[in-house]
Parts: structure tokens; C-alpha cells; sequence
């Protein structure tokens, strides 16, 4: 039997982030992402691409932006590990809360990242309208990145999110729960490794909403004859998808 998607509002989400509770599940969340292998099923995502003909001719940098970044910390670790393997990357961390630390702005330096902040919701975002609100001045992106964030939203949502990411960015990479009993039965685990009760009732919610198949290929909004898409498990609780621009591509990421 199938796990039917469904979305339900995460405890996390409605947190103050000053929050006790919510500091103790972000630091469990990077626990989790550890025990996932996150930033490895990631990397292995990042290195199908190749910038030789989508980096911007007109800047030295690629722009790259997460969406629901959080405290920006598990793009440090792949920025660590691509260090001297990709040209020099300008970096926006996009969510509702600045949780940029000194620290962590700090290491992305040392690794040759430009880092910044831009709070906003995704979801005005990706109106056509707000784009001129955007702090770095960067209307079109080389890659957008989400990691365990596309599962909060609804299939309507998802759609006005997608469009957007498709008319932004040459390439696209998510990593999200996946939706399977095997990691519905790890979800009910995750107090085993020290998780509070925060992190261990959003973790099941996070799977039931999560994705298998080909969901996201089917709400993306471009024909695949513009776009190589891929949509495939990762680990043992991961679903990742990859989109890469393959007509109309962007050479200049900067507006």
C-alpha cells in the first residue's frame, strides 16, 4: 500500500526562533542530516553539473541561492568540500529568519564563498513582483538549491514555486524526505538519537509529506525538452531531483 502525500503544518514552523524548543530541533536537525548523509547525497547531485557553459561571462562568480536555507550550515559543508573544484561562488541564503551566524559567514569565507541573508517567505519570492526586492541584485540564478524544504508545501503551492525556480535558474537541486514505510519507520526512531519532541513529531510529518517517483517531475513547469530532469531515492530516506537547463540558457545570472 502507498503512503498518500500529505501536508501538515511542522512544529518548528510556528516556533518563535529564539525559542528553546526551536534551537534544540535546528541543532537536531543538523544531527539528522549527518545520520542522512545529506551533504553527500547532495555533492553527488552538484557534480552532474558542469559550469563550462552556464557560468556568467559577466561576473567571476556563480550565483547559487537556497531556498529555506535555515542556518546556512549544511551548504558550508558542501562549500568546504568543493573548495578549489568550482569557480568562486556568490551564495544567498533565502528564509523567513536571518539565522546566518558570524561563525558560519566566517566559513564560508575561508572557503572563498560570498554569503548573504535575504528574509523573505518563498512564497512572495516567487511572485514576479518581488524580484526587485532582492538584496543581491540577482534576478537569475546558475543553481538553486533546497534541502528538506519542498515537502512543507501543498502540490498548488509547489507549483507557483516551481514555475519560478524553472524561469530563474539554469539548474536545480532538491533533497527531500522520501516517502516510503522504510523511512516512516526510521521517523519514529529519531528520539533513539537524542531528538526533542519537536524534531521527533516533525520528522514523521516530514515523511508523510514527502515525495516518490516522479511527483516533482510532474509539477515542474517546463517540458523536458527544455530541461534534462531526474527524480530519484537517495540513501535509505532520501528523494532527490535534479532539473538542468538545456535550451534558453542563461549566461548572464546577474539582472
Amino acid at each position: 500500500m502507498t503512503l498518500i502525500r500529505t501536508v501538515v503544518p511542522e512544529l518548528l514552523d510556528d516556533l518563535d526562533m529564539q525559542d528553546p524548543r526551536a534551537q534544540r530541533s535546528r541543532r537536531d536537525l543538523r544531527r539528522l542530516h549527518r545520520i542522512m548523509r545529506t551533504e553527500t547525497i547532495l555533492l553527488d547531485a552538484l557534480r552532474k553539473i558542469s559550469w563550462q557553459r552556464s557560468v556568467s561571462s559577466s561576473s567571476p562568480r556563480l550565483q547559487v541561492l537556497e531556498i529555506g536555507a535555515g542556518d546556512g550550515s549544511l551548504m558550508l559543508g558542501v562549500a568546504r568540500a568543493l573548495q578549489g573544484l568550482w569557480p568562486a561562488v556568490s551564495l544567498t541564503l533565502l528564509d523567513q529568519h536571518n539565522l546566518l551566524e558570524t561563525t558560519t559567514e566566517q566559513g564560508y569565507a575561508n572557503a572563498g564563498w560570498r554569503v548573504s541573508a535575504q528574509v523573505c517567505d518563498v512564497l512572495d519570492w516567487a511572485k514576479p513582483e518581488f524580484m526587485a526586492q532582492l538584496i543581491s541584485g540577482t534576478a537569475h540564478w546558475d543553481l538553486i538549491v533546497s534541502n528538506l524544504f519542498l515537502h512543507h508545501f501543498d502540490d498548488p503551492q509547489l507549483v507557483l514555486l516551481l514555475d519560478a525556480v524553472a524561469a530563474r535558474s539554469n539548474h536545480f537541486i532538491a533533497c527531500e524526505p522520501n516517502r516510503s514505510w522504510f523511512a516512516l519507520a526510521g521517523s519514529h526512531l529519531v528520539g533513539a538519537v537524542g531528538a526533542n519532541a519537536v524534531t521527533r513529531q516533525d520528522a514523521v510529518l516530514s515523511v508523510r509529506a514527502g515525495f516518490r517517483n516522479r511527483e516533482l517531475c510532474t509539477l515542474w513547469p517546463v517540458g523536458e525538452d527544455d530541461w534534462v530532469l531526474e527524480e530519484y531515492p537517495a540513501g535509505l530516506f532520501s528523494h532527490c531531483f535534479y532539473a538542468a537547463r538545456t535550451r534558453g540558457l542563461r549566461a548572464d545570472a546577474r539582472s
